[in-house]
């Protein structure tokens, strides 16, 4: 698996619900976790990796031996939300741009797990705001969206060297063009939503 940069228009699909748990969405699931972990990450969205799909992983340890640490969600809904807090983010589809975040301080999710059950959680703090990171992406939301004024100013530079990497890419044939891009992320969509 490879994680897709900024600009990239998968970052900005709206995820579809996942109806069918099988055999090849947990063997996904696993490759998601051993390419956040070899990324040195602690969440990963599924359209980072290119599939629509509404689910993500986390290990807010990011440390791949502690598996009693890692999570998945599947068609996550955000219940509820209490208080503020400002932290810094950064993020694997953002390499190497960091800059604070205000989120909610404590949140209630329910999500399906790899079984079909149902599970909710409440987190709070570091876990908390990876969660709602994750969540953002299957909105298709980056964390750049939710920065204020001077701290989106504050990394316009480094986003316009994503941009022209990108552009670079897609010049040379490495990245698609949108249109089989969104027809590649459709063929996803059938098999599991």
């Amino acid at each position: 698996m490879k994680i897709l940069r900024y600009p990239h228009p998968a970052l900005r699909y709206k995820c579809k619900p996942i109806q069918r748990i099988n055999q090849e969405l947990r063997d996904i699931t696993a490759e998601m976790f051993e390419t956040m972990y070899a990324s040195e990450g602690v969440g990963l969205a599924a359209n980072q990796v290119g599939l629509p799909l509404q689910m993500f992983v986390v290990n807010a340890t990011g440390d791949k031996e502690k598996k009693e640490e890692e999570y998945v969600f599947i068609n996550p809904v955000i219940l509820k939300k209490n208080g503020n807090a400002t932290d810094n983010e950064g993020c694997l589809s953002f390499p190497e741009i960091h800059a604070d975040v205000v989120r909610s301080e404590t949140i209630d999710v329910e999500a399906v797990s790899l079984t079909g059950e149902v599970h909710r959680f409440q987190w709070n703090g570091r876990p908390a705001r990876i969660v709602q990171h994750e969540f953002d992406h299957l909105l298709g939301i980056g964390f750049t969206d939710r920065l204020s004024a001077a701290a989106s100013a504050a990394v316009s530079e480094s986003l316009d060297v994503l941009q022209s990497v990108f552009d670079s890419e897609r010049r040379v044939g490495a990245v698609p063009d949108d249109e089989t891009i969104f027809r590649e992320l459709k063929v996803w969509e059938q098999k599991f939503c």
